[in-house]
């Protein structure tokens, strides 16, 4: 059993717990794509990366301030015309998952990004992962398009879905040459 949730900004303290959350589901999981494990200065560097653009990194815990999943977003590419438009990632530790936390993150998360005046909110999923497509559904997401084989890992092809929520109805801004 959980308990009480709590959801906060992430601080430098948190880095190792989403450190082992995010190597976790490197070795694990084909929730990332990567395969090599991530380093704490790759994350550090992320996580100042996100920090200096004004882009939340958020974590779960419990009461006594354990790290159960963070939660993020970023720029969808880089060009100006995608300016408005965000991907996000949540993870959730191995021994959280199924309590509700990664649809916490990711309620923040869509919270947040409104706030902040983003229009489009998208998700990159691994085409099979149930879980994650059905969260992402429930929370308003729509499925647009799957990716076939653009991807591989633990011997086999990934194919990737996008999913998109839209945050807002706002019009695009004037154009400016």
């Amino acid at each position: 059993m959980i308990g009480t949730v709590i959801l906060r900004a992430a601080r430098d303290g948190d880095l190792d717990a989403i450190l082992t959350i995010t190597n976790d589901a490197i070795a694990h999981s084909d929730a990332i794509w990567a395969i090599s494990p991530m380093t704490r200065d790759q994350r550090a560097a992320w996580f100042a990366d996100r920090t200096k653009a004004g882009l939340p990194v958020l974590v779960a815990t419990d009461a006594a301030e354990t790290v159960l999943g963070f939660g993020s977003y970023g720029p969808f590419r880089l060009y100006e015309g995608y300016r408005r438009t965000i991907e996000h990632s949540v993870y959730v530790a191995a021994n959280a998952r199924g309590c509700g936390i990664g649809r916490m993150l990711l309620d923040a998360l869509i919270a947040e990004a409104t706030a902040q005046g983003f229009h489009i909110m998208i998700g990159a999923i691994t085409a099979d992962n149930a879980p994650s497509i059905a969260l992402h559904r429930a929370a308003g997401f729509t499925e647009s398009a799957v990716l076939p084989q653009v991807g591989q890992k633990f011997g086999r092809w990934l194919d990737l879905l996008l999913m998109y929520r839209l945050l807002d109805q706002s019009q695009p801004e004037p154009h400016q040459p």
